[in-house]
């Protein structure tokens, strides 16, 4: 369980659903956090292509964060798209923290079809969350619910979807025994 002097934790962005997802996970373990979001550069392309350039964006997010906000924890969240073998094209996001002793976790998934008309959009320039905007005539999807959110009609929310990657990348730091030191 991480440190009972956890008092206050720093997302690497303002995007309301991924605080919300930071904040619902960890006041299970430390009911009293206060969660905060702060602007930082992920260091990748505003669309990160592949699974490794996206934990490097949630990493560079949550070391961003963590020096920023003067924070116990630093958490990142980004979302990605990675091509498949045949020619379609699947979402995928990761979660990092970081914490002040230098330790930092990673925990991701959120393997979902993409459509191919999105795919194209991506393809083309467009951010998902842009992507998703023009399919559906919304308008800053990816501040609600999200290409898994319209793609699944409701089943599975951005949020949702996020908590159980912050809660991966919360395992070293949850279970610190099974984990070497340094």
């Amino acid at each position: 369980m991480p440190p009972p002097s956890l008092s206050k934790v720093a997302v690497g962005s303002t995007n309301p659903v991924k605080i919300a997802a930071v904040r619902a996970v960890l006041s299970r373990v430390a009911p009293a956090v206060v969660v905060t979001g702060i602007a930082v550069p992920s260091s990748v392309p505003d669309q990160p292509v592949g699974d490794a350039e996206t934990i490097r964006g949630a990493l560079a997010r949550a070391r961003g964060a963590l020096a920023a906000g003067d924070a116990d924890l630093g958490v990142g969240i980004e979302g990605g798209v990675v091509d498949d073998p045949d020619g379609g094209m699947r979402t995928c996001a990761w979660a990092a923290v970081a914490a002040r002793d230098g330790r930092t976790g990673v925990g991701g998934s959120l393997a979902m079809p993409l459509p191919p008309v999105v795919a194209d959009a991506v393809r083309g320039g467009l951010e998902l969350g842009h992507a998703m905007d023009r399919l559906t005539g919304a308008r800053d999807t990816k501040r609600g619910a999200g290409a898994v959110g319209i793609l699944t009609a409701g089943l599975v929310d951005r949020q949702a979807a996020y908590e159980p990657l912050v809660a991966y990348a919360l395992a070293r730091f949850l279970t610190p025994e099974y984990w070497p030191a340094g």
